[in-house]
């Protein structure tokens, strides 16, 4: 279902689980009874997530519950929640919001982005093949190649927009297949439809790194995902001021092992952490509107600079899978990536001259940040991989924030004219 679309519809009661959003059990009216079912526009859902759920006191915005442990109501008689690393109303209260926007049965909320990572690996058992991005994120590059060292699942990385891949995935058979779309930091597109079609004929699970685009520009369950992760410390949170992840599961058994994991291994996320970032949720269609309206001029002015020897954004259209984008995206995001002329001199005056654009990792928040992968997210990759990636020394990438468009720009502008002088 888009992102923009709102739907009424007429279903039966036997469609639906046990317990419905008007409070009904299934057992309180006859199997087949039609009733409306009206699903609300993502803006509305993002705003309202867990309002009133406090039965107590009757607070409109869900409260905060910080405690560690739970009474037991008797002797072997536990209540829903016992120890919040096994469960906790906060945490669970942004679960059912990531679940209930990405079109997902069940969500775990994770200690950190990598933690998200970290839990779908517990998915894999050694001899296991893992098929990977190229150009993945340099943590989950890392992540997938140490464990894969250690023994723990095999790992082969390749290039997902390539022809040949679904017929790889099905001469290979890999147990799990990662897709990051659009990638970190190149922006590559890949069709989430198609390679998840070619890994189910295997027995594939399919996941996608939904980062950065979020649940209101990408669904990727409804085109065939299993499993998606988030790094809610991104767009999510958007104020750079919370770490943590998500991952959410289309079925309702996907979910309870990862449940199963989370709690063991000790990977779920803070109650603080995570009423601070549904608060920041509740923000996120109006810091998108903002964030891909700048993204759009930022690019435009990459592409035409002449300091700028490639601009990189899928809303351009010479972007080489801006159609695909099109199709399977709601918006094309707030990252742009560009190639300066010249060499590091460039890089580096350009760098030290922007004003408005802070010198940091990360991405999502509603300030505006420059990073050279090279040296900076993708640092711990071997030189080899960056090349075969395309991450060179001339490449940066920029996260777009909410601030002016017009200082944005001519930020950007005076750093580039500074920069050709120094080539």
């Amino acid at each position: 279902m888009s992102a923009e679309t709102l739907v009424d519809t007429v279903d039966t009661v036997d469609q639906f689980d046990s317990t419905h959003d008007d409070g009904c059990e299934r057992g309180d009216r006859p199997v087949g009874t039609a009733r409306l079912v009206r699903r609300r526009h993502p803006a509305t859902r993002t705003a309202r997530a867990a309002l009133e759920s406090d039965r107590q006191h009757g607070a409109v915005m869900p409260p905060l519950v910080l405690s560690s442990n739970f009474t037991f109501e008797g002797f072997a008689r536990p209540r829903q929640y016992d120890y919040t690393r096994s469960g906790n109303p906060t945490r669970d209260a942004l679960a059912a919001a990531l679940a209930d926007l990405e079109g997902g049965r069940d969500a775990v909320v994770t200690a950190s982005g990598m933690a998200a990572i970290t839990l779908v690996c517990q998915l894999l058992r050694p001899r296991d093949l893992l098929l990977a991005p190229h150009d993945c994120y340099g943590g989950s590059h890392r992540l997938f190649t140490t464990l894969a060292e250690r023994g723990n699942f095999r790992v082969a990385f390749r290039d997902q927009t390539a022809n040949d891949l679904p017929r790889w995935i099905r001469a290979r058979c890999p147990r799990l297949v990662w897709i990051e779309t659009p990638s970190n930091p190149l922006l590559r597109v890949v069709d989430i439809e198609r390679t998840a079609q070619a890994a189910h004929e295997v027995g594939a699970l399919v996941v996608v790194d939904n980062t950065f685009l979020s649940p209101l520009l990408q669904q990727p369950i409804a085109l065939g995902a299993d499993l998606v992760v988030h790094s809610t410390t991104k767009s999510i949170n958007g104020h750079s001021d919370v770490v943590g992840g998500a991952v959410v599961a289309a079925s309702a058994a996907g979910g309870e092992e990862l449940r199963f994991w989370a709690n063991c291994l000790g990977l779920t996320g803070a109650p603080f952490d995570s009423y601070m970032t549904l608060r920041g949720l509740r923000t996120l269609p109006l810091r998108w509107r903002a964030h891909e309206e700048n993204a759009g001029a930022v690019a435009e002015l990459l592409a035409r600079h002449p300091a700028v020897a490639e601009a990189i954004y899928p809303g351009l259209e010479q972007h080489p899978q801006h159609q695909l984008a099109r199709r399977q995206q709601q918006g094309f995001g707030a990252i742009v990536a560009a190639r300066l002329r010249g060499g590091e001199e460039a890089v580096r005056t350009f760098v030290e001259s922007l004003e408005c654009f802070s010198l940091a990792e990360s991405l999502g928040g509603v300030e505006s940040l420059v990073s050279h992968p090279a040296t900076m997210t993708h640092a711990s990759m071997s030189p080899q991989a960056r090349r075969d990636a395309g991450i060179d020394e001339r490449l940066l990438r920029f996260a777009i924030g909410v601030e002016d468009r017009s200082d944005l720009v001519g930020d950007l502008e005076q750093a580039l004219e500074r920069a050709a002088r120094a080539a």
